[in-house]
């Protein structure tokens, strides 16, 4: 997880509306069909096996049994293609990484799709941990990492036991952890490198692109609520829109709150600029922390801290978005 912009956190002016324009939704009727339902213990069994091949650093071997381990998956699940992203990057110290993203397609030949976003990798070092001596080191990365990962590869197993009538493609990010902490407003370009590379080489035809995006980061924290997120208000403020009142009318507006979080430089931050309207689905407003959870870039980043029914909330509602959407 990249960071929160500093210093403009909390905005109550220059902010998109918390409230949605045209529906309200912890007011919306519940015209919801749930044809499926999502499995919090198979999505926690996801996040458990990246956590059991250690950090995911880029360019570690973890990283390189995760990126495998995941094109595995989606081609067990049924994926009508799956490809591997190899890359070259430079981070803002100077490391040069080699990066894999990969990326999964299901039902190809749908004229309307979706994009499905999550980073693999896990932060090098614990800089935000309360021991200096963890500092160095680097985190296990079980929500930060594993639990968008987690969430939708439980998603892709139920996309291939009933097929959608839209078509969803999932990419799955590497490098996005490794940027600059100090004064994020300064180094926004040091996050994410992995979407941006993908950016850089784009596989879509301009006249193809996916209608949204949305991103799942840090969905596993205990007890996590999900507010809406800064960038996604401007980027795509109906999408934000439809995806709290989804939430709410699958029984998750206590954890879809439906007021304004933080501004958070994320991998959407990136996919918008490419012109795919995106949104991010993280937890950026913690109730103690006031920001990200309290596990953030620390050595409890762990399973301990990784809470079944965050991941349920999350995936159900991403689960009810993609077979309610329309087909247009």
């Amino acid at each position: 997880m990249g960071g929160i912009v500093a210093g403009v956190l909390f905005l109550t002016a220059g902010c998109h509306s918390s409230t949605p324009s045209k529906n309200n939704p912890d007011e919306a009727s519940t015209s919801l069909k749930a044809y499926a339902v999502f499995n919090s213990d198979s999505a926690y069994s996801y996040v458990e096996d990246q956590v059991a091949l250690g950090p995911r650093v880029p360019g570690s071997a973890a990283a390189q049994e995760c990126a495998s381990y995941i094109s595995t998956e989606l081609r067990r699940h049924g994926a009508d293609s799956v490809r591997l992203q190899p890359g070259v990057v430079r981070a803002y110290n100077g490391d040069v990484l080699k990066i894999n993203n990969v990326m999964g397609s299901f039902n190809p030949g749908a004229n309307r799709r979706i994009l499905l976003a999550a980073h693999y990798d896990t932060r090098p070092w614990a800089d935000s941990d309360a021991n200096e001596d963890f500092r160095t080191s680097p985190i296990p990365g079980a929500n930060d990492g594993g639990s968008g990962v987690g969430v939708l590869l439980e998603i892709a197993r139920q996309l291939g036991q009933r097929q959608p009538g839209i078509g969803v493609d999932m990419l799955f990010v590497d490098a996005e952890d490794y940027g600059q902490a100090s004064g994020f407003s300064n180094h926004d370009e040091s996050w994410c490198l992995g979407t941006q590379y993908w950016v850089q080489h784009l596989p879509y035809a301009t006249d193809s692109l996916p209608a949204y995006a949305i991103v799942l980061d840090m969905v596993g924290g205990m007890d996590a609520k999900f507010h809406r997120e800064y960038f996604s208000n401007q980027a795509a403020p109906e999408i934000v829109d439809r995806v709290w009142s989804i939430a709410a009318q699958s029984g998750y507006s206590d954890r879809f709150i439906n007021k304004e979080g933080g501004i958070v430089i994320d991998d959407h931050y990136f996919i918008a600029k490419a012109g795919i309207p995106a949104i991010d689905i993280v937890e950026s407003k913690n109730d103690q922390s006031k920001s990200f959870p309290t596990t953030w870039h620390t050595m409890a980043d762990d399973m301990d801290h990784i809470d079944k029914s965050s991941l349920k909330a999350v995936g159900q509602t991403v689960l009810n978005l993609i077979y309610n959407e329309k087909l247009k």
